[in-house]
């Protein structure tokens, strides 16, 4: 199968193609810089030219392959309105460009903030609708085209996706810990946070390509939650860092940017998408790659 693949050169992105290729797959991915664009060549994919913005050689990917996985997001949280205007403008671009083609799109989503009081499963439905919510509604949007002859697939990923290199959401709290001399965690540290380790991701977006019917919900999940304070512990022993609570009026000032994310609760189960797949996570936990010194490159603090 001829699979294009926005945010090809990513931290998922790369290990997905990886995936493909293995699996026989020929792949072409959407690189914004020459330097993305060596690095799918040397993988072995094609590059198509362009980034989120450029919804012309979107529009060209989507047609010419015979799958699209999205996973492209600016992910710039200081300006959110203008990130969730992209998403939605290139997951519109996608569908119109799929109706009627019964072609896969899979899409990446998250798990956050879709329940209360209990972990998200898969027969949560995203309650963001229209192009103000987060990520611009894009999940609800591309189910939309499931009635239209797309195959539409949402990829619900943890909040963390660990392993050596990672520079998300784990690495800038590290970043700060280092930064600030202390490991912290919100108020009493018992919300939760989702985890999968970045080769059980990409494991189970290949698996979703093959055998996941239109309308499904995915949950990259391999850890239903992991305590903050847990996170901030496991920080405080591979950097040799005091560990304390941040109280709640504190935690943006400590946090920036990210103690908003850092308080929430944000777990999530996997039964059904483990069952549907015979998906079975093996890599290492979130703490066990702490340990073992994964995040121990510095990652400059984004604010």
């Amino acid at each position: 199968m001829h699979v294009f693949v926005t945010g090809a050169s990513g931290w998922i992105g790369s290990a997905v193609i990886d995936e493909l290729l293995a699996g026989g797959h020929d792949v072409t991915g959407l690189a914004r810089s020459e330097a993305s664009a060596a690095t799918l060549q040397a993988m072995g994919a094609s590059v198509r030219r362009g980034d989120l913005d450029d919804i012309a050689s979107i529009r060209a990917g989507a047609e010419n392959a015979e799958a699209v996985i999205h996973l492209a997001n600016k992910h710039d949280f200081s300006n959110p309105t203008v990130s969730n205007a992209a998403e939605r403008a290139a997951v519109q671009t996608i569908g119109d460009t799929l109706v009627g083609s019964d072609r896969p799109f899979l899409l990446a989503s998250g798990v956050a903030a879709l329940t209360r009081g209990r972990p998200c499963n898969e027969d949560d439905a995203s309650p963001f609708h229209g192009p103000h919510s987060p990520r611009g509604g894009a999940e609800n949007l591309a189910f939309e085209f499931v009635d239209r002859g797309v195959r539409t697939v949402s990829l619900r990923f943890a909040p963390t996706v660990h392993g050596t290199g990672d520079h998300g959401f784990i690495a800038v709290i590290a970043a700060i810990a280092r930064q600030r001399g202390v490991s912290g965690y919100p108020s009493d540290g018992v919300n939760r946070w989702a985890a999968v380790h970045r080769s059980d991701a990409a494991r189970l977006v290949a698996l979703g390509l093959d055998k996941a019917p239109a309308g499904t919900r995915l949950h990259a999940v391999a850890e239903e939650g992991i305590p903050s304070r847990e996170i901030a512990e496991a920080i405080g022993r591979a950097f040799d860092l005091p560990v304390t609570s941040i109280d709640p009026e504190d935690v943006q000032d400590h946090f920036g940017w990210i103690g908003a994310f850092f308080g929430m609760e944000m777990s999530a189960t996997s039964t059904a998408t483990q069952e549907l797949l015979n998906w079975t996570p093996t890599g290492s936990t979130l703490i066990e790659d702490l340990d073992a010194g994964a995040y121990s490159v510095r990652t400059p603090v984004a604010r």
